[in-house]
């Protein structure tokens, strides 16, 4: 065979090309696991979160779920954050599982408090709100809507 070193030279910029390619996507996608320092958090129900979903405040990714246990006594969850070093959470701050839309993946959602006293590493949150199923929410509306019916 007889080949032209131009299609081999080609042929190797085009994989240069999709290794910077995947190197730029993976930095851009923020799938890395953050590193820090470790807060708990119970909740009754977490509706699908996983090992690695985004921890948020205002959107913004501050950290990472890194694990998820079940209580054999209560059958709550106790799901583990590694939040970044250099964010500072007040010990009133309040922590939720939401979602990206209607079908998006789950996250954790903090709100931060005013306490001027700060988490520290291994610390439990006070205040958590459990995951609202989509079937939770309908529920509400519909008991809303309807009311109360002895009120005649």
């Amino acid at each position: 065979m007889n080949k032209k070193p131009v299609e081999t030279i080609m042929g190797i910029v085009v994989l240069l090309v999709a290794v910077v390619f995947l190197a730029f996507a993976y930095r851009v996608s923020d799938l890395q696991v953050v590193q820090g320092y470790e807060l708990h958090a119970e909740f009754l129900k977490v509706g699908g979160l996983n090992i690695g979903s985004d921890v948020r405040i205002n959107g913004i990714k501050i950290g990472t779920v890194t694990n998820q246990k079940l209580s054999p006594e209560d059958y709550t969850v106790d799901v583990v954050l590694s939040i970044s070093s250099d964010i500072k959470l007040p010990v009133d701050s309040v922590v939720s599982i939401t979602s990206d839309g209607l079908m998006g993946d789950k996250f954790v959602k903090i709100e931060p408090g005013k306490d001027k006293t700060f988490f520290k590493n291994g610390d439990s949150f006070a205040k958590t709100k459990d995951y609202k199923t989509l079937e939770d929410m309908v529920g509400e509306i519909i008991f809303m809507v309807t009311g109360d019916d002895n009120e005649k």
